[in-house]
C-alpha cells in the first residue's frame, strides 16, 4: 500500500487511466459498429443486387436467342400464329429486361465495367440487326444464314461480355464479405481487449479503495464495471451474430440463388440448341452442345438436384431432354415439320410446354432463396440497430462514474 501522502496521486492516475481507456473503447467500438452497419448495407443494397443483376443479364441474353429460333422456325405458318405471338412477346420482354439490366449496371459501373457495357450495347445493336434480317427473311431459305450470324454474335460477343460482368460483380461481392469479416474481427478484438483492459483497471481501482479506505464496495465503480462488462460482451455477441447472419445469407441463400441463375441461363441456351439443331448447317454440333449443357444441369455436384436440394428440377429437365431427343430424331428421319411442331407447339407434351414447367419450378426455388437472403440481411441490420449509440452511452457512463467514485475519497485530503 502506498504512503498516505501518495494516495490522492494514485487515485487520480488510476481514475484517469479508466477515463482514457473508456474513451478509446467508445471511439473504436462506435467506429466498428458504424463500419459493420455500412457493410451490411453494402452487401444487401449494393454488392448482392449487382451480382443478381449481372446474372439476370446473362440469363436474359440466353433466352433472346431461343425465342428468335422459335420465330424463325415458325416463319409465316398461320397455323402456328399463337406460338409466334408467344415467342415474339417473350423476345420483347427479354429485350426490355436486358436493357433494364444494362441501365442498372451502368448506373453503378466503374470505368472497367462501363467499357464492357459499351461493348455489350454495340454488340446488341448488331445482334438486333441480324435478328431483324432473320425474321424478315423467315419464309425464305436465307433466314437460316441470318439467324446463324445473329447467334454467332450472341455467343462470341454478348455472352462472354455478360459473363465478364457477372464474374466481376461476384468478385466484388466476395470482397464486400471479406471486408465485413475483417470489420467483425476488429470489432470483437476491440471489445475483448479494450473492454478487458477497462475491467482490469476498474477492479484494481476498486481493490485499491477497499484496501486503503476499508470500504467493501464503491457503488459508482461497481456500476461502471457492470456497464463495461455488458458493453464488451454485448458488442462482441452482436458482431458475431450479425456476421453469422450474413454468412448464412450467402452460403444458404445467395450462393444457391446465383448458381441457379447460372443453371437457368445454361438451360435456356441448351433449349435454344434444340432450335439451332433444326436451323443450322451442322445439326450434330448443336446436339452435342445440348448434351454437354444438359450434363452440367444433371451433374451430381453442381447440378439442379444439388442446387435445389430436391430431385424435382432435375426430373423436369430430363423431361425436356426427352423432348429434345425426340425432336432431333424426327428431324434426322426427314420429318422436319413434325420436329418443328414438337418444338414450337404450346400443348402439353410439346417441348415449349415442358420447358415452361421446368423453368417455373426453377424460378420458384430461386425466389425462395432470394427471400431468405433478404430476410437474413434484414436480421443482421436489426441486430446492429442502436449499436452506433450504445457504446457512447455505456462508455460515457463509465467516464462519468469513475471520477465520481473517487471524488469523495479525494475530498478527505483537502
Amino acid at each position: 500500500m502506498p504512503p498516505r501522502s501518495d494516495t490522492p496521486a494514485v487515485l487520480r492516475r488510476r481514475a484517469t487511466a479508466v477515463v482514457v481507456v473508456a474513451a478509446a473503447l467508445l471511439t473504436t467500438l462506435t467506429a466498428a459498429m458504424v463500419a459493420a452497419r455500412a457493410q451490411v448495407r453494402a452487401i444487401g443494397d449494393a454488392a448482392a443486387p449487382q451480382a443478381a443483376t449481372a446474372a439476370d443479364l446473362y440469363f436474359a441474353l440466353s433466352d433472346l436467342d431461343a425465342q428468335v429460333a422459335r420465330m424463325v422456325l415458325i416463319g409465316g405458318d398461320d397455323a402456328r400464329a399463337g406460338s409466334r405471338i408467344d415467342a415474339l412477346g417473350t423476345y420483347d420482354r427479354r429485350s426490355e429486361q436486358v436493357d433494364a439490366d444494362l441501365r442498372r449496371v451502368l448506373g453503378v459501373a466503374g470505368p472497367a465495367d462501363e467499357a464492357v457495357v459499351r461493348r455489350l450495347l454495340d454488340g446488341l445493336a448488331v445482334y438486333r440487326q441480324r435478328v431483324g434480317q432473320a425474321l424478315t427473311a423467315a419464309a425464305r431459305p436465307d433466314a437460316q444464314g441470318a439467324y446463324t450470324q445473329a447467334t454467332n454474335v450472341l455467343h462470341l460477343e454478348l455472352l462472354p461480355a455478360a459473363a465478364e460482368l457477372r464474374d466481376r460483380s461476384e468478385e466484388r461481392l466476395g470482397d464486400a464479405y471479406a471486408t465485413g469479416l475483417r470489420t467483425e474481427i476488429a470489432g470483437v478484438t476491440v471489445a475483448v481487449l479494450l473492454g478487458g483492459a477497462l475491467l482490469v483497471l476498474l477492479v484494481r481501482l476498486q481493490v485499491f479503495l477497499t484496501r486503503t479506505f476499508r470500504r467493501l464496495v464503491n457503488p459508482a465503480l461497481l456500476a461502471a464495471t457492470v456497464a463495461v462488462l455488458g458493453l464488451a460482451a454485448g458488442a462482441a455477441t452482436v458482431l458475431v451474430a450479425q456476421g453469422e447472419c450474413l454468412r448464412a445469407a450467402r452460403t444458404e441463400s445467395l450462393s444457391p440463388f446465383l448458381a441457379l441463375s447460372r443453371a437457368r441461363a445454361v438451360s435456356y441456351d441448351a433449349a435454344a440448341d434444340t432450335g439451332r439443331a433444326l436451323l443450322g448447317a451442322d445439326p450434330g454440333h448443336y446436339d452435342r452442345e445440348f448434351a454437354r449443357k444438359s450434363a452440367l444441369l444433371t451433374g451430381d455436384r453442381d447440378g439442379l438436384a444439388a442446387l435445389s436440394g430436391s430431385a424435382e428440377l432435375a426430373e423436369r429437365w430430363l423431361g425436356y431432354r426427352r423432348d429434345h431427343q425426340r425432336i432431333v430424331a424426327l428431324a434426322g428421319a426427314g420429318r422436319r415439320a413434325e420436329a418443328v411442331a414438337g418444338l414450337t407447339g404450346l400443348r402439353r407434351g410439346d417441348a415449349a410446354f415442358d420447358f415452361y414447367a421446368f423453368d417455373t419450378a426453377v424460378s420458384a426455388v430461386a425466389a425462395r432463396h432470394d427471400r431468405d437472403f433478404g430476410r437474413e440481411v434484414a436480421r443482421a441490420g436489426r441486430l446492429l440497430r442502436g449499436w452506433t449509440v450504445i457504446p457512447a452511452a455505456a462508455a460515457g457512463l463509465v467516464i462519468l462514474l469513475a471520477p465520481l467514485g473517487v471524488r469523495a475519497r479525494l475530498a478527505e485530503y483537502r
